[in-house]
């Protein structure tokens, strides 16, 4: 193959891998919805799950899993990935939460939103979106972050949902970079959550340097890469076993694990976010069923222009083989 066989193949592959385009702003595009207050009691342990759906392509799946595991059901927060409107809403409505969404990119393959949520048991008071540093290498595609800040009784957490470059996007020094804008925008407040696809497993080693604590460290496998789906906090502590894990089965709802944690507010006081050794058996909540009303306060179309970024890429033999997201 001649030098400029080679330079045709390379430029084709690149173009290719612009399949999707850019939603550059922090305000727009933004999908929310309340639901009906349940006169819950706020407790002092929450429960928290963040779950990369793949595309939002089975959302019925997703909810029978969230629904049916007691590892997972009736979580206070749930964090979710790769998603768009109509699915985040979908299961906003299934669970019974309020929920803030924000597309990162228009995905021109599947001609949808591709970006993460927060759904909340309890109301979120604010929300915003954040632009991580570090475009993809050859796709030119971003990544973001969706913040809320939700009110438990009287205390409120910010609550951040993301997902990280891929390895075949961006370097580890990029990808922790990108963790660190995260955690520099949590830094005015005391109560902090940060969860998602990380597509690594050891870039919480950033986290606990900030002085969060990492209850998923230690769990399982949650693609086939690796324990690469996270949870971090801050202001909050867990308990003394039984606090974070996975679950074996996700219905074909994905190619990712869902991860849990438990997190402890005492008396609404600030406690430390404690590493402690992780034991498997979940806590097995009982879920009350709640009627919901779910109202969309934003919507803005795909962009009309000419695609800029692609969420995927495939430019070698060996990314190709491996695909990693």
């Amino acid at each position: 193959m001649d030098w400029r066989t080679r330079l045709l193949l390379c430029v084709t592959l690149v173009a290719a891998c612009r399949t999707g385009q850019n939603y550059p702003g922090i305000v727009e595009p933004r999908y929310a919805g309340s639901a009906v207050p349940t006169n819950r009691p706020a407790s002092d342990t929450l429960r928290i799950v963040s779950f990369n759906v793949k595309y939002a392509e089975r959302v019925d799946s997703a909810i029978v899993v969230l629904t049916s595991e007691p590892a997972l059901r009736d979580a206070d927060v749930l964090l979710l990935q790769e998603m768009d409107a109509a699915g985040t809403r979908r299961i906003a409505q299934a669970l019974g939460m309020s929920y803030v969404y924000y597309p990162a990119i228009f995905r021109h393959r599947s001609a949808k939103d591709f970006g993460n949520a927060v759904l909340s048991r309890w109301p979120i008071m604010a929300d915003s979106k954040i632009v991580l540093p570090h475009v993809s290498r050859y796709a030119r595609t971003q990544r973001t972050a969706t913040a809320a800040t939700i009110r438990v009784g009287n205390t409120d957490l910010r609550v951040y949902s993301t997902h990280l470059g891929t390895p075949a996007d961006i370097s580890a020094a990029a990808r922790q970079a990108q963790l660190r804008t995260i955690i520099a925008d949590a830094a005015p407040h005391s109560r902090v959550i940060i969860g998602g696809d990380m597509n690594s497993a050891t870039v919480g080693s950033i986290a606990t340097e900030l002085g969060f604590g990492w209850p998923t460290q230690q769990v399982e496998a949650t693609n086939r890469f690796g324990s690469w789906d996270h949870i971090f906090v801050k202001g909050l502590a867990v308990p003394e076993s039984g606090f974070a894990g996975t679950i074996e089965s996700v219905r074909a709802a994905s190619d990712h694990k869902p991860v849990w944690a438990l997190a402890v507010v005492r008396n609404g006081r600030v406690v430390p976010s404690n590493r402690r050794r992780i034991t498997r058996p979940p806590t097995t909540n009982t879920m009350i069923p709640v009627m919901t009303t779910i109202v969309q306060k934003a919507s803005v179309g795909p962009p009309a222009k000419a695609c800029n970024a692609g969420m995927r890429v495939a430019v070698s033999a060996t990314v190709a083989a491996s695909n990693p997201r």
